[in-house]
């Protein structure tokens, strides 16, 4: 078992995914983390972006030998580095409203992509670097991991603490 962490504005007593937005790094779905820490600075971004709430950090256990039974969910673990499927991963699922994309997984594992990232990605989306120099500039990049939740079969997973 692991613990995860969502960070938001409000108190999540029942996770609905269709509040989940459109254009982020792993699609639409629900976000979490295993570091404590980065839940509770998304919890005072939110504060700040929507403008209202409190912070709070919901937690939940997660069964994680789910995460290798491809019998039961299927999953997509991306490497704690930045390499180019993960990039173009990111890419297209923060393009889906242009172009349609998305992915059938029910949970996808990967780090987070910042600021430093999106600068990167957008560099690439205008074609002033191509694929392989994306890779190279985030090469050397740490950054946190997150986990999307994507289908109400991966949610029924997570029980909250």
């Amino acid at each position: 078992m692991i613990t995860l962490y969502h960070g938001s504005n409000v108190a999540i007593d029942k996770i609905d995914l269709s509040k989940g937005l459109r254009d982020k790094d792993f699609g639409r779905g629900f976000y979490l983390t295993d570091i404590r820490l980065q839940a509770e600075e998304m919890a005072r971004r939110r504060v700040r972006i929507a403008g209202f709430g409190e912070p709070v950090v919901t937690t939940f256990a997660f069964d994680d030998a789910l995460l290798k039974d491809s019998n039961c969910l299927k999953v997509k673990i991306f490497p704690d580095k930045p390499c180019a499927e993960w990039a173009e991963f990111v890419y297209f699922n923060r393009h889906s409203s242009e172009t349609g994309y998305s992915h059938l997984y029910d949970i996808v594992v990967g780090p987070v992509a910042d600021d430093g990232v999106a600068f990167q990605l957008a560099r690439y989306h205008e074609g002033i670097i191509d694929i392989d120099k994306l890779t190279q500039e985030l090469t050397f990049r740490t950054l946190n991991r997150q986990y999307l939740f994507g289908t109400e079969r991966a949610i029924a997973e997570l029980k909250k603490i």
